[in-house]
């Protein structure tokens, strides 16, 4: 099933949404899981893995759950990226840019628990998400 296809646009308090018409209840709760997930990063960030394995497991079933796994994955290593070029940074400037990395730790937790919350919701209305500042690695 090709995404052009498989969804519509409707409006929504004066903003255009883009949502799945037959998106059944399972692929919303999957999708809304997969973004959950998030909460494992945030607690120890070398579990990007799980949506990840969420992703690769049901991507051929679904194209809802395809799109908002991709999203998800791609927002959790966005996540970790910053973290990475962050205390790279660090190291080139010999500690001199150690300032960024409780900056960019801390943008990375509200950034992500407001991201996931909001992929969540939309998830589970049937909608498509993206992310804000996210590197779309994996298209």
């Amino acid at each position: 099933m090709e995404y052009n296809d498989a969804y519509s646009a409707s409006p929504d308090d004066g903003a255009w949404r883009v949502a799945h018409p037959d998106v059944r209840d399972d692929e919303r709760t999957y999708a809304l899981l997969i973004h959950l997930s998030l909460l494992a990063y945030l607690v120890f960030p070398l579990l990007v893995v799980i949506p990840l394995v969420m992703w690769l497991v049901r991507r051929e079933q679904s194209a809802f759950i395809d799109d908002h796994g991709k999203e998800a994955v791609n927002f959790h290593l966005s996540l970790v990226l910053y973290t990475v070029t962050a205390i790279g940074i660090t190291i080139v400037t010999c500690g001199i840019g150690f300032f960024l990395i409780p900056i960019v730790a801390i943008g990375s937790y509200v950034l992500g628990v407001i991201g996931m919350v909001m992929a969540a919701m939309a998830a589970n209305r049937g909608e498509f998400y993206r992310y804000p500042m996210c590197m779309r690695l994996i298209v």
